[in-house]
C-alpha cells in the first residue's frame, strides 16, 4: 500500500482533486453542448419532436446559405460592434482621465460610472425603454421643454441601433474605465514632470505618453470588448423585439428565435456551428495583428 499513500500524498493527486470540480462543469456546460450542437445541426431536429429527429447532411449549412434574414442579422451584428467598440472605449477613457485627477468625490464618482456595469441589462434595458418613449418618456418630455422636436428612437429603423449601442457604452464603460484607472496609476508620474520641462502640451503628453503606456491595457480591452460586443442579445431583445422591420435583430437572438420559439433546434444549431467558427478566425485574426505589431 505504499504506492497507494504516495499517490495521495503526491501534489499531481491533490491538484486534479481540486481541479476534478471545476472540469466536470467544463464538461457539462461547454464541452457537452459544444459537441451537441454540432451533431444536431446536421439533423432535422425539432425541440417538441425529439423523436422524429433525422440525419439530413448539410442541408441546414446549405439553407443558412440561402437565408437573406441571417445576412441582415450579420450586418446588424457587424454595424453594433463597428459602432460601439471605440464609443465605449474612448468613454471609458475620458472617465478614467477625469478620475485620474485629484478631484473631491473622486470616490464617489467611481462608484457611480461603474454601477451601471454591475447592474442586470435586462432592468437596464426596461428602464431606457421607458425612459424613451416617443409620447411620454422623460427624455422626450425634455426635449420638448427645450423646444427640440420629439424622437422616434426605438421605433425608428434608423435610430433604433444608434441608440442601443449609446445605452449599451454607457451601461458598460465603468468596467473599462476601471481597468484604465488602474493603467494611468502605472505610468511614472517623472514622465509628465519632464514633459512639461521641455514645454509639451496637454495633447501631446496625452499623445507620446499616456497612449503608449495604455497600450497593452488597450490591446486587451479592444480585444475583449469586440468579442463581448458579438454576442449582443439582451438589450434588442428586451428594447424593441429586434425590429423595428428587423433593424436591431442580432445573429444571437436569430439564434435563440429559431431554437427556442420556432423550437427548430437543428438549423438553430447549425447557425450556432457558424457564429462559433467566425467568432474563432476573429479571434485568430486578432492574435495574428498583435504578433505583427509585437514583431
Amino acid at each position: 500500500m505504499k504506492w497507494w499513500n504516495k499517490i495521495l500524498n503526491s501534489e499531481k493527486f491533490s491538484a486534479g482533486v481540486f481541479l476534478l470540480p471545476a472540469m466536470v462543469l467544463i464538461f457539462i456546460f461547454i464541452i457537452a453542448p459544444v459537441v451537441m450542437a454540432f451533431s444536431y445541426s446536421f439533423t432535422d431536429y425539432h425541440l417538441l419532436k425529439p423523436h422524429l429527429k433525422e440525419f439530413i447532411g448539410i442541408k441546414n449549412y446549405i439553407d443558412i446559405l440561402n437565408d437573406q434574414l441571417i445576412y441582415q442579422t450579420l450586418k446588424n451584428t457587424l454595424i453594433f460592434v463597428i459602432l460601439v467598440v471605440p464609443l465605449q472605449l474612448s468613454m471609458a477613457l475620458g472617465i478614467a482621465l477625469l478620475l485620474n485627477k485629484k478631484i473631491r468625490g473622486g470616490a464617489y464618482f467611481k462608484i457611480a460610472f461603474f454601477s451601471p456595469s454591475v447592474l442586470s441589462l435586462v432592468v437596464i434595458s426596461i428602464l431606457w425603454t421607458i425612459l424613451l418613449n416617443p409620447t411620454s418618456g422623460l427624455v422626450n418630455e425634455v426635449f420638448e421643454m427645450l423646444n427640440i422636436p420629439k424622437q422616434p428612437f426605438l421605433i425608428s429603423t434608423t435610430q433604433a441601433m444608434p441608440t442601443i449601442t449609446f445605452i449599451s457604452a454607457w451601461a458598460c464603460c465603468g468596467y473599462q474605465m476601471l481597468i484604465f484607472l488602474a493603467g494611468l496609476k502605472n505610468i511614472p508620474g517623472e514622465l509628465y514632470e519632464a514633459a512639461k520641462i521641455d514645454g509639451a502640451s496637454k495633447w501631446q503628453q496625452f499623445l507620446h505618453i499616456t497612449l503608449p503606456g495604455l497600450r497593452p491595457i488597450t490591446i486587451f480591452l479592444v480585444i475583449t470588448t469586440t468579442i463581448s460586443a458579438f454576442k449582443l442579445i439582451v438589450q434588442p431583445m428586451v428594447m424593441t423585439g429586434g425590429g423595428p422591420d428587423n433593424a436591431t435583430m442580432t445573429i444571437l437572438q436569430y439564434i435563440y428565435e429559431y431554437g427556442f420559439r420556432h423550437r427548430n433546434t437543428g438549423y438553430a444549431s447549425a447557425m450556432t456551428v457558424v457564429f462559433t467558427i467566425l467568432l474563432i478566425i476573429l479571434s485568430l485574426a486578432f492574435k495574428r495583428l498583435l504578433k505583427e505589431e509585437e514583431n
